[in-house]
């Protein structure tokens, strides 16, 4: 394999499902998603089909939608499931194996954060550090850990390269309400596109967390407050 990529492996299985492997590859220093589907597109993929109110993309420039068009081979592994299918899935990357018993729209939400945070989408591009060491899986507590911390060594970075930083989370919030627009027209999109309800299911999930995270900002990050009580002490 070679060291440019990054290579993600979703395997599912379940009891009447054959087994069945989802590679996602990353371009390591651009972190954006090497593309398995080839053109023709369908038609729901199309910039201004159900297109996002919040797009700056113009169709004579952009005729698809880039995230849609990546999730062409998703649809063809898990467009047939139902959300509440419990299967068995193993994440393989380059690093380690993660295993887990949970149901089809989980996994569908977990490989639909991955392609969005590589796709070439400009509200999606500030989750590629997400994505460079992303976490299958991950509930509620987790995303917001990760999200907040990479925000705030972003703007250590920024501060580093003498740009205008800030440790209030006011643009993280407002980072994360244009994805809950783009999680409601994904959405949109998908219902044309599949039989069966995981995949739309997935980005209701993903929407979840993404709200998650801007009701936790708005509450002052209460849930992971107590875990810095060391940090005070180094204060002292």
């Amino acid at each position: 394999m070679s060291e440019d990529i990054l290579h993600f492996t979703y395997r599912l299985s379940a009891e009447d499902y054959d087994s069945a492997d989802f590679l996602i590859e990353v371009d390591k220093q651009s972190m954006t998603l090497i593309s398995a589907a080839p053109p023709p597109y369908p038609l729901w993929t199309e910039l201004t089909y159900q297109q996002c109110r919040n797009c700056p993309l113009k169709p004579e420039q952009v005729p698809h939608c880039p995230v849609a068009i990546n999730l062409v081979s998703l649809l063809n592994l898990c467009g047939h499931l139902v959300s509440h299918k419990q299967m068995a899935v193993e994440v393989i990357t380059d690093r380690r194996t993660i295993r887990a018993e949970t149901t089809a729209q989980h996994i569908a939400s977990s490989i639909l954060g991955l392609i969005m945070a590589t796709s070439p989408c400009p509200h999606t591009e500030f989750l590629k550090p997400m994505a460079r060491f992303h976490l299958p899986l991950a509930d509620q507590i987790e995303t917001i850990y990760r999200v907040t911390t990479m925000f705030l060594l972003a703007q250590y970075f920024r501060q580093k390269d003498h740009l205008p930083y800030s440790l209030e989370l006011d643009e993280l919030l407002a980072l994360y309400q244009n994805l809950q627009v783009i999680n409601l027209h994904l959405s949109q999109r998908l219902k044309t596109a599949i039989s069966e309800d995981a995949a739309v299911n997935g980005v209701i999930l993903l929407d979840l967390l993404s709200k998650s995270v801007s009701w936790s900002i708005e509450d002052g990050l209460d849930e992971i407050h107590h875990l810095f009580e060391g940090y005070r002490k180094l204060a002292q």
